[in-house]
């Protein structure tokens, strides 16, 4: 999942640091099934920061959702007045098609 956060001021940068401070955020990436939990800033955009939420299967992440992790991220989502826009990725199983490997350095 992209969730990108975004509010007044810097307050969705202020969200993100609260989310890591208060340890919230490596709870969130110690929970079963949570393969990825990171935080970034958009420079085109400086009052959303984005979140790349990834994780193993669907059931892993339905778990996080109805999980009391998720009353703390929505307290602290209300507390910064934040609005979220979640955009969902799947994971090609067949990894990088040979004609897109061309565009990538390793």
């Amino acid at each position: 999942m992209n969730l990108y956060y975004t509010g007044t001021g810097n307050n969705a940068r202020r969200f993100a640091e609260e989310m890591e401070s208060s340890g919230t955020a490596d709870r969130i990436r110690k929970e079963p099934g949570n393969a990825r939990y990171e935080y970034f800033l958009k420079i085109d955009q400086p009052e959303t920061v984005l979140l790349i939420d990834e994780w193993e299967n669907q059931e892993a992440l339905d778990r996080h959702h109805s999980s009391p992790m998720m009353k703390t991220i929505i307290a602290l989502r209300e507390k910064y007045h934040l609005t979220v826009k979640a955009e969902r990725y799947v994971t090609d199983e067949n990894g990088i098609p040979e004609e897109d490997l061309r565009f990538i350095k390793k």
